[in-house]
């Protein structure tokens, strides 16, 4: 793993992406801090992590798009998937490149707040909670950058692909908000979950009658439930989809809130893009 963080991180400073993406976060925090700090009277720099926070659709595709993309345009997957490296340990390596990047420009930013400090008197422990949500927060999207990155061979379709899915969860609040929250189409929502999730099944295990086996019961299950009980049910679709609001958690950290749930939710949706990549690499790696 850390033989192919190496690569990653000489390769960003290598093909000047790292510079680019260091100058353009340094400059979206300058601008804020202006605006915010200086110009506007107001010592919260905890609002300037969250307006950045917004340019995120554009921040991490300069970092994700070319991690796997790139690799599959040049052939050069072949070579490192029959490597002897765990396909996760590859992963991780190029994951944790990204991270570190990403937290390389948040530390330089941190003599923005320490400025403000020699004026007066600031609310360090809700800065503190927003630089750390701002980090969990970037982390997020980064997984979410790599996952795409290994579905295409192309880095600008990469990269439009993770502005579109970062700027979809951006408005998640929005699209949720607008979702039926009767029972039966609840219940209609479970069942098309347990579907995707046999497919997804199936395409991991080749297992059909496992994946249709699994299916039924699960549809049973959900039927038993709402026969039983379809009180469960109601609103379903719109907590599913609330799930994948990443933005929305941020602002506790931002109030200086640190809720283990809020960090245990960033590490786990994490962790599922990742878990989504290693798949898609392994199905790849065996076809």
């Amino acid at each position: 793993m850390f033989a192919i963080y190496k690569k990653e991180m000489r390769s960003y400073f290598i093909q000047m992406i790292g510079y680019a993406f260091l100058a353009f976060m340094l400059l979206l925090f300058g601008i804020f801090f202006t605006l915010i700090c200086v110009r506007g009277g107001d010592g919260n720099f905890q609002f300037v992590l969250s307006n950045v926070s917004i340019f995120f659709f554009i921040l991490i595709p300069v970092l994700t798009m070319r991690l796997f993309s790139e690799e599959a345009r040049q052939e050069t997957d072949r070579l490192l998937f029959t490597s002897p490296l765990t396909i996760t340990a590859i992963v991780l390596g190029k994951f944790f490149a990204a991270i570190s990047l990403f937290l390389m420009g948040l530390i330089i930013t941190v003599a923005l707040p320490l400025l403000l400090g020699r004026y007066g008197e600031l609310p360090i422990s809700q800065i503190a909670g927003a630089y750390v949500g701002f980090f969990l927060l970037g982390a997020a999207c980064i997984a979410i950058g790599v996952f795409i990155s290994v579905l295409t061979e192309n880095q600008i379709i990469a990269a439009v692909g993770t502005m579109a899915a970062i700027f979809v969860m951006f408005i998640m609040d929005g699209v949720a908000a607008g979702m039926p929250t009767s029972t039966f189409s609840s219940l209609a929502f479970v069942v098309f979950l347990i579907g995707v999730f046999g497919a997804v099944w199936y395409n991991s295990t080749k297992k059909i009658a496992a994946a249709i086996l699994a299916g039924l019961i699960g549809i049973g299950v959900a039927a038993g439930l709402y026969f039983v009980n379809n009180l469960i049910f109601d609103g379903i679709i719109v907590r599913v989809l609330l799930w994948f609001s990443i933005f929305t958690r941020f602002n506790f950290f931002t109030r200086g809130i640190l809720r283990v749930s809020d960090i245990v939710y960033y590490i786990s949706f994490s962790a599922l893009f990742l878990y989504l990549t290693v798949n898609v690499i392994e199905k790849r790696r065996w076809r």
